[in-house]
């Protein structure tokens, strides 16, 4: 199998590159490295498992590099929420003129399968909870849950036109170690540049479902051997859900930090396009042999394990 992985070098790319590799995919890399790491994938590419193309999607010269390819693994993306409600067009850019730019690509190279990674966020704020693939009518309420839902949109299309084949998949949040982004991500470099105090964006009381990065590919991988639709589209995540106060909680006993004060900065959602209450049905998935085995605390209390030590240096 040649693997083409776009968005490789970054968090949820390097470690479904980490499963290809054991998978013995021969894998093409194009990360443009504007939020992907070369040291996710630096031995890969030293051994001879990975090859590696430095490109922007929004560029020409990488589409040869798809000739013989079987599959697509489309990563890359722009997953900034917050940032999309001040800065629109970049977000836009990077997740649907990208988009559509691989796709192309795939069009005129024959590649007959594409993976593509999508979220939560293009539900909005769903009435039904925890919420079935089904679920209408689909309103995101942020930029980049838009431009999720009109990749969804662009890839359905071209796998009916073109004779595709697609797999798409909504995410919960998605955590662990080489994340640079996240509620977790975010709070223990506020503690770790003042523990005695924690600011929390909105009233702490957001309840989102979590799982573990490597969990999240292994169900990837899971509904990809396990479906054979035209257009294929499941949910991800666990089957419950944690508070942003016990996520905060969960960080500061990690760090062995006592008594500190929460801050919140009030209103019920933490930024503009923030869905307070996220819970994603997985009886799709559960439905073609999936098992779901993590749970949203679990899940948060080792992702926090391994970012604290990444990001502080602890043993």
């Amino acid at each position: 199998m040649y693997s083409v992985i776009t968005g490789g070098a970054g968090f949820i790319g390097s470690h479904l590159t980490d499963a290809l590799v054991k998978k013995g995919d021969k894998i093409l890399i194009i990360d443009n490295l504007s939020s992907g790491n070369l040291d996710n994938i630096k031995a890969y590419i030293k051994s001879g498992r990975v090859e590696f193309l430095e490109a922007d999607l929004l560029s020409d010269g990488w589409q040869d590099s798809f000739a013989g390819a079987d599959r697509v693994y489309h990563i890359a993306a722009d997953p900034d929420v917050r940032a999309s409600a001040v800065t629109p067009a970049p977000i836009f850019d990077n997740n649907v003129a990208a988009t559509e730019n691989v796709l192309e690509a795939m069009r005129i190279h024959n590649v007959g399968e594409i993976v593509f990674t999508s979220t939560s966020t293009v539900y909005g704020e769903a009435t039904v909870i925890p919420t079935p693939e089904d679920y209408s009518p689909m309103i995101p309420i942020s930029i980049y849950g838009a431009t999720k839902m009109a990749c969804e949109a662009m890839i359905a299309s071209y796998a009916h036109s073109f004779n595709m084949k697609a797999w798409v998949f909504r995410f919960a949040n998605i955590i662990g170690e080489r994340s640079n982004h996240g509620v977790i991500w975010d709070f223990i470099h506020k503690l770790k540049e003042n523990p005695t105090e924690l600011e929390i964006l909105g009233d702490g009381k957001q309840v989102k479902s979590y799982l573990s990065v490597t969990g999240c590919v292994n169900a990837v991988l899971f509904a990809v051997e396990n479906s054979d639709e035209t257009f294929n589209f499941y949910n991800i995540g666990s089957e419950d859900w944690i508070s942003v106060t016990d996520i905060g909680e969960i960080i500061t006993e990690e760090m062995n930090l006592k008594g500190v004060p929460f801050h919140y900065t009030g209103g019920d959602r933490g930024w503009v396009g923030d869905v307070p209450k996220m819970q994603l049905s997985v009886e799709k998935m559960k439905s073609i042999g999936w098992i779901p085995e993590e749970t949203s605390k679990g899940a948060v209390r080792a992702a926090c394990r391994s970012s604290i030590k990444e990001i502080c240096g602890e043993n």
